[in-house]
């Protein structure tokens, strides 16, 4: 299925309970899925577009030069790629509460179905606890060590995952490892779709995975 929309900002129109929130942002037709914890951490409160401070700019080069976006800046311009938060609203002081971001998963988990990405990219160790235990077949039972992950391609439940370690703790060797690996995931068969249409009348494929 393909979401019909020209809207890159919020383009399912997402109403969270709160007054200042940054909604999800890029194509509604996304290939991958890049997931942030919220925007307190991962900036956005200025622009309304996540991952646009100094972290998220970190971000957003190296995914430019993995050809996940074309432009980068305050409104970036992508290719196949999608960004939202776990928590979009803002929170009062530091971080969200437990009670908050179960309160809030509820729309995060309606815009990643409707978005249906092949790859999912978190950010940060609580993005990628929530991904692994919440849309992977595995039980993630050991500490997210966010070093060994980063740029680490995992199998999911009709996802695959690859965790970002949080660029602002990134050293001279986060970004090099990240290009790498999405350049060598984007050389592969990805998206991993078998073709059903054979199955149906007419001509039309019908792609599943």
């Amino acid at each position: 299925m393909e979401n019909v929309t020209d809207r890159t900002s919020n383009p399912f129109d997402m109403r969270p309970p709160c007054e200042r929130f940054v909604p999800g942002y890029g194509d509604a037709n996304a290939d991958f899925h890049v997931v942030g914890d919220h925007p307190g951490v991962h900036g956005g409160l200025d622009t309304g577009v996540p991952f646009t401070n100094d972290a998220g700019r970190r971000l957003q080069a190296a995914l430019a030069d993995a050809g996940l976006l074309t432009t980068t800046g305050a409104e970036p311009e992508p290719t196949k790629t999608y960004f939202s938060y776990l928590h979009m609203c803002a929170p009062d002081d530091g971080d969200p509460t437990p009670s908050s971001y179960d309160d809030l998963e509820r729309f995060f988990d309606a815009e990643l179905r409707a978005i249906a990405a092949h790859v999912l990219l978190p950010v940060g160790a609580r993005a990628t606890a929530h991904v692994l235990e919440t849309y992977t077949a595995q039980a993630w039972k050991t500490d997210i060590e966010m070093e060994d992950l980063h740029g680490t391609e995992l199998r999911g439940s009709g996802f695959l995952v690859l965790p970002i370690k949080d660029p602002a703790e990134w050293d001279d060797t986060h970004h090099g490892r990240l290009v790498e690996a999405l350049d060598t995931l984007r050389s592969t068969d990805f998206r991993r779709e078998a073709d059903l249409g054979r199955f149906s009348a007419g001509n039309d494929p019908y792609l599943v995975r």
